[in-house]
């Protein structure tokens, strides 16, 4: 049977005052299923054309940064104190507004018999590049 699910892309935004971004990810939360995972992956080429000047040691650590975020949602301890939290209050604050460089959309719902597989759609839909 199928439940509702919850889902936020992952974006980065180079220059935050340009509002240009790059979508980085997807994370997904399903109650019913007691799932949160997130899934992320930077096309550098892309975020390069958006921010050439950026530093190669600056770009190593925002994918660092981005690693971390498929970590938290999982409750892992390498994803720090934030992993530790309740599944649902994890959602909340990987979704949270933030002014940063790497942001969320606003959360929107979906409906699914496997939220695992609607991760993996909304990956390839939403953050993978179009296919020629």
């Amino acid at each position: 049977m199928p439940s509702t699910y919850d889902y936020a892309i992952i974006r980065v935004v180079p220059r935050v005052e340009r509002g240009e971004l790059i979508n980085a990810g997807v994370i997904v939360a399903c109650p019913t299923a007691r799932y949160l995972a997130a899934r992320v992956g930077l096309d550098t080429s892309r975020f390069r054309a958006l921010a050439p000047a950026v530093s190669d040691e600056d770009l190593a650590d925002l994918v660092a940064a981005l690693a971390v975020i498929p970590l938290i949602a999982a409750g892992d301890p390498r994803g720090g104190p934030i992993a530790a939290l309740p599944r649902q209050d994890r959602f909340h604050w990987l979704v949270a507004p933030r002014s940063a460089i790497i942001q969320t959309s606003p959360v929107h719902t979906g409906l699914s018999e496997d939220p695992a597989a609607a991760l993996d759609r909304l990956f390839e839909r939403l953050v993978l590049p179009p296919s020629s």
